[in-house]
């Protein structure tokens, strides 16, 4: 399936998340960094991934990065 940017809509939280999963944070680093907790980051990886129809971190990297959304 196709990823089309214009059918994406991202909350402020995910593009932070997003922003900073691209710039290869680990989800412990991203947890710390945004005051949450590792489990809550890895919750909002999975929804990213459904976002953008994306199996794996590096998939969804890929996508963000072919889009150039970031």
């Amino acid at each position: 399936m196709e990823t089309n940017e214009n059918e994406i809509q991202l909350t402020g939280q995910e593009k932070r998340i997003l922003k900073l999963v691209v710039e290869g944070k680990r989800y412990k680093e991203i947890a710390d960094a945004l005051g949450l907790t590792e489990q809550t980051i890895k919750w909002y990886g999975m929804r990213l991934r459904y976002k953008f129809h994306a199996s794996t971190s590096s998939e969804l990297v890929h996508k963000v990065t072919e889009l150039g959304l970031l």
